[in-house]
């Protein structure tokens, strides 16, 4: 089975200025209409090892408020986006300041149109070559996120939903020409998230090092590798590759939307044999504690 290495794939989710309109939801306090919300959504990605782009097509949002039914909101005209195009924090609206009503949501779900033998939603590789990328039962079930979580009246709320792709990407056996998608998702409250940054010393990237950081929930946490293992086993929560800076002659990288708290980080030139599907064993350098503070970039640095 072949498997293609993928950063993180973030979603902007809820740059969502709420706020009353006067007439039209959320009126004086006489108005029986509910408060609404605008509803901004994003999305954004990281680099990828083996493909030079990976196109997703999205139909639909799916909201469902805690005290009412699921609502879709269809994207109209449907909007194809190149993943790879977007990287290092910047991101490609789904919806621009839609109104939706204020209060609190139990999931939201991403529509994506997929099908197999046909490149709707695709994957092409550095050879030259495409493939249809498959969501199995994108069309129906969308992809998923139940993560309870408010959009406010009169204020903003800001969420991001990051698929962990370098999880998710494969060739299966027998399903030629097809790759398949199962996204690995988390939600962050934007207003509590940060990033770190850094550099690695060129003397740690020796021949046929694939330079890559991963990072781990909690201080002084041993680092492990992607795996399917249940628990105690330790999965990164993120991880990606360092790149080489040509005019420093280091390899920098950059984390994004990070949650306050305490992180392990650690950097291994291992990251290519490094499968979600399997357990192997990797020689980690310089793994240090890191804090994350909010709408601040935390600077670490892999020295010898």
């Amino acid at each position: 089975m072949k498997k293609f290495l993928f950063s993180c794939l973030c979603i902007l989710l809820f740059a969502a200025a709420a706020f009353l309109l006067p007439g039209c939801g959320g009126g004086g306090e006489n108005s029986t209409e509910p408060a609404t919300g605008r509803l901004t959504l994003a999305i954004t990605d990281a680099p990828v090892d083996d493909a030079t782009a990976v196109v997703v097509k999205f139909t639909a949002i799916e909201l469902k408020p805690e005290a009412g039914d699921a609502f879709t909101i269809d994207l109209s005209p449907a909007q194809s986006i190149d993943l790879l195009a977007l990287a290092g924090g910047s991101s490609r609206a789904l919806l621009q300041e839609r109104e939706v009503p204020a209060g609190r949501y139990q999931w939201v779900r991403l529509l994506v149109e997929t099908q197999e033998n046909q490149p709707t939603s695709y994957i092409d590789l550095e050879s030259g070559t495409r493939y249809p990328l498959v969501v199995p039962s994108g069309a129906e079930s969308g992809l998923k996120l139940i993560r309870g979580f408010t959009v406010a009246a009169g204020s903003t709320s800001n969420f991001t939903i990051d698929f962990d792709l370098r999880k998710s990407v494969i060739a299966p056996p027998g399903q030629a020409p097809n790759y398949l998608l199962k996204p690995v998702l988390r939600m962050v409250d934007n207003l509590a998230v940060g990033a770190i940054s850094g550099t690695v010393a060129p003397g740690l990237v020796v021949a046929d090092c694939e330079p890559q950081i991963y990072l781990f929930t909690g201080a002084g946490t041993t680092p492990d590798d992607l795996d399917s293992t249940p628990a105690p086993d330790v999965d990164p929560l993120i991880s990606v590759p360092a790149e080489l800076d040509v005019a420093s002659g280091e390899y920098r990288f950059r984390l994004s939307f990070v949650e306050v708290g305490a992180y392990t980080a650690s950097f291994t030139c291992d990251g290519d044999l490094d499968s979600p599907e399997g357990e192997e064993t990797l020689v980690f350098a310089g793994t240090q504690d890191v804090n994350v503070s909010a709408s601040q970039t935390t600077v670490i640095s892999f020295v010898q």
